[in-house]
């Protein structure tokens, strides 16, 4: 027996799940019904749930990547 059940997703992560699952050949609700399975059979999830946590050396690093892949007169 099956049952529907409603959830929001961000319209963008949506997407993105889709088009990665479609590459697994799974639709949204396959792939939502193995996360479930994982969790019961796991009694939680089925991954580390945290926060990295980087160095300030590497968050600095990150804005200057961001910052020069926005500047148009970086090179290439």
């Amino acid at each position: 027996m099956t049952t529907t059940t409603q959830i929001r997703i961000d319209s963008e992560i949506k997407k993105q799940a889709n088009e990665l699952f479609a590459t697994l050949g799974l639709d949204m609700s396959t792939a939502v019904n193995l996360f479930l399975h994982q969790c019961v059979l796991r009694g939680g999830l089925p991954f580390r749930v945290e926060q990295p946590r980087y160095s300030d050396e590497a968050l600095e690093a990150m804005a200057e990547a961001i910052r020069i892949s926005k500047d148009p007169n970086a090179k290439g």
